[in-house]
């Protein structure tokens, strides 16, 4: 049978976000796949490279509106360490319970809509914008923006935390874990979920080091790697938690990766919850055109954000980023998809690729 070219997107359901996918296939196998990316470039590196340390953090919550939460604490965390500024102990903690409701919010996002991809499956695309929009709401009230918070500062936070910030975060983990619970009720016992999940897009442990394969997509292919126990930041060395992996390295393996580190999203929260106090010291310093002056050395900082290792290399100037390179998890696991798609059923194809939740405007930056 010969060979026939489809040209999905660039604006297509599907890819959530402008992505190309020039595809052969023959019959409905997929034979050869190529990705083009750049629709969305803006720029954002260079343009940081332009503005003042703290005009920055509204470019890198736009990177990823899916969690934009963790990319703002990733770059203000560079700017405290080319500046020499620790983050208060209390400041510490508030940032690992945010960011742990922010992966939990990000995750949720990813299941209904992939739920939503693989058809007939509305239903979990309802519960999980249910769930998540407790979350959002939980984060708008701390920070006083609904989706882009940009409520990091120099050492701390912008605001002081909620007075009731404990007791409303406590009821939310309970309502979040009772919820998710009852996730695999319907997805465990769907036949399609199943079908479409189980041995499709197999990642093999070898390509997914080899080609820089990040965050659950690198733990679902059997690699225990996750920057918050590799090289701890904040008080996560203090924090007692799991690394979900999996050995199926198929596109169900992450599903599940994901779902289990909700759950140890969950203990994070408690356990930081129970280390802060009640009035804590979390103020950063505020906003102010000419800040500290930055030291010369380069920077490298890392994080775990919720798609994966988030890197940042910054060479500073005293009162901006003299150089800056953000290196996108996303970006990585969107290159293996030319490598697990091929010999796959098209109908596959829009599993695999959101089993790799990719984000476009983080890719093209």
């Amino acid at each position: 049978m010969p060979v026939m070219r489809l040209n999905v997107g660039p604006i297509h359901p599907s890819t959530h976000g402008v992505l190309r996918l020039v595809v052969d296939v023959n019959g409905d196998t997929i034979e050869h796949l190529e990705t083009h990316i750049g629709f969305l470039h803006r720029g954002i590196e260079k343009l940081m490279e332009t503005r003042m340390y703290m005009q920055n953090p509204s470019y890198t919550e736009k990177m990823d509106y899916v969690a934009p939460l963790a990319w703002d604490d990733l770059y203000v965390n560079a700017v405290e360490m080319a500046q020499g500024k620790e983050v208060k102990d209390d400041a510490q903690y508030a940032r690992v319970i945010l960011n742990e409701f922010q992966r939990i919010a990000s995750h949720l996002l990813w299941l209904g809509t992939f739920c939503n991809d693989l058809g007939q499956m509305f239903t979990m695309f309802m519960w999980c914008f249910r769930d998540r929009a407790q979350v959002i709401k939980f984060l708008e009230d701390v920070s006083g923006s609904r989706m882009f918070y940009v409520n990091m500062r120099v050492g701390g936070l912008d605001k002081p935390l909620p007075p009731n910030f404990k007791e409303r975060a406590y009821k939310l983990t309970d309502y979040i874990e009772n919820h998710i619970t009852e996730y695999p009720g319907i997805l465990d016992g769907n036949s399609i979920f199943l079908e479409r999940t189980k041995g499709v897009g197999i990642l093999k442990r070898d390509d997914a080091v080899n080609m820089g394969a990040a965050g659950p997509v690198l733990r679902a292919a059997g690699i225990e790697e996750d920057v918050r126990k590799a090289a701890p930041y904040y008080k996560y060395g203090n924090l007692k938690f799991k690394i979900p992996t999996s050995n199926k390295s198929d596109t169900y393996a992450r599903y599940r990766v994901r779902y289990e580190e909700m759950f140890e999203s969950i203990k994070i929260i408690r356990q930081a919850l129970d280390a802060l106090p009640e009035v804590p010291d979390v103020t950063g310093m505020p906003i102010k055109l000419i800040g500290p002056q930055a030291n010369p050395a380069p920077v490298l900082v890392r994080h775990e954000l919720p798609r994966g290792e988030g890197i940042i290399y910054m060479v500073p100037d005293k009162q901006r980023p003299y150089r800056i390179y953000m290196r996108s998890p996303t970006y990585m696991n969107l290159s293996l998809l030319e490598k697990i798609a091929v010999g796959q059923k098209f109908a596959d194809l829009f599993s695999i690729l959101g089993g790799l939740d990719v984000i476009m405007a983080e890719i093209d930056k």
